[in-house]
């Protein structure tokens, strides 16, 4: 089937307000020629929708007596990027709603559809596998997400219950300063009104959000996502790590991944400190053997076992024969 247009959807829409359209009003008013708009009105009937074609001198086309376009009418594209977006968002833990909300979405969606494009989507989400597996649902309430959303926007406080890692629960009071997705969960950051910092929250624990009147301001060039990324790196975790690595800030921080690690240049020209912490070690050292850039352990010392380990296997490897009479 030829992908419907921009323009076959314009068809739709000039047909739906009524009466019979000659070939060359609708040449016109769609800007192509008349050839075009026969093809145009195929790709409708291909949709079913019940396009007549009305012979004679002032012929065209009409849409059959009593229908009314569905309440969504989307492209090929459309219709994909709805429901891969419903699949995909729901799988990293990032859609506010329950799986049962989901389902129902994506069902809507589905129903609305002409019933060709309905079937290849179905083939592509009945075949479709995907290599990471599913996160566990962390997401927020939807009031929560879109009430925290609206303050940031407003620049408005925003009153909220928060339980913490541990259990213990408070009442808070933030100035938002930013909604940010990060690895299948939901934070916002802001002013936090007990402690007098910037502080982050993770969405899903937060209750009773309200937001209350007054307004703030946003500091000049605050970055909520730079932010968030920053205090999930300082996260207390088993082991902190810290390097230094021969490079700039910008290339050394993109051979981490983001949100583990903080960067500091230092005096040192062509040096940088890297700052991280792990709850194991045995990942670190294949990370620094991508670095492709001279580095120094100050600690922990243990780390220095983990990449002598390493190293040997790296060599054993490299030296390694084949057995006489092995295939090659």
């Amino acid at each position: 089937m030829t992908r419907p247009t921009a323009r076959v959807l314009a068809l739709l829409e000039i047909l739906q307000s009524g009466g019979t359209r000659t070939v060359a009003e609708l040449a016109g008013r769609l800007g192509v020629d008349e050839r075009t708009v026969r093809r145009y009105a195929g790709h409708l009937i291909d949709l079913d929708v019940p396009v007549r074609s009305v012979r004679g001198r002032y012929g065209g086309y009409r849409l059959a007596p009593g229908f009314r376009m569905p309440p969504l009418m989307l492209t090929d594209d459309e219709a994909l990027a709805v429901l891969l977006g419903l699949v995909v968002a729901r799988r990293d833990g990032l859609v506010p709603a329950s799986l049962t909300a989901v389902e129902s979405a994506t069902a809507k969606v589905r129903r609305v559809l002409p019933q060709a494009i309905g079937q290849r989507l179905d083939a592509l989400l009945a075949t479709a596998e995907f290599t990471r597996p599913a996160r566990a649902a962390n997401s927020p309430g939807t009031d929560v997400l879109l009430t925290l959303a609206e303050a940031a926007r407003s620049r408005r406080p925003v009153a909220f219950a928060y339980t913490a890692w541990g259990g213990r629960r408070s009442e808070r009071t933030l100035h938002p300063y930013g909604i940010v997705a990060h690895s299948g969960r939901w934070y916002v950051t802001g002013a936090d009104s007990d402690s007098g910092e910037v502080r982050t929250f993770r969405l899903d624990r937060i209750e009773n959000a309200t937001v209350l009147p007054g307004e703030f301001e946003v500091p000049t060039g605050f970055d909520p996502g730079e932010r968030v990324l920053t205090g999930l790196a300082e996260v207390p975790y088993r082991h902190e790590v810290s390097l230094r690595v021969q490079g700039t800030a910008e290339e050394v921080s993109a051979r981490f991944p983001a949100g583990i690690a903080t960067v500091q240049g230092l005096p040192d020209d062509g040096w940088v400190r890297v700052r991280l912490r792990a709850e194991r070690l045995d990942w670190i050292p294949g990370v620094l053997a991508r670095l492709d850039h001279a580095f120094v352990i100050e600690q922990p010392e243990a780390l220095r076992d983990q990449v002598h380990a390493l190293a040997r296997r790296l060599t054993e490897s490299a030296d390694a024969r084949p057995a006489p009479g092995q295939d090659s």
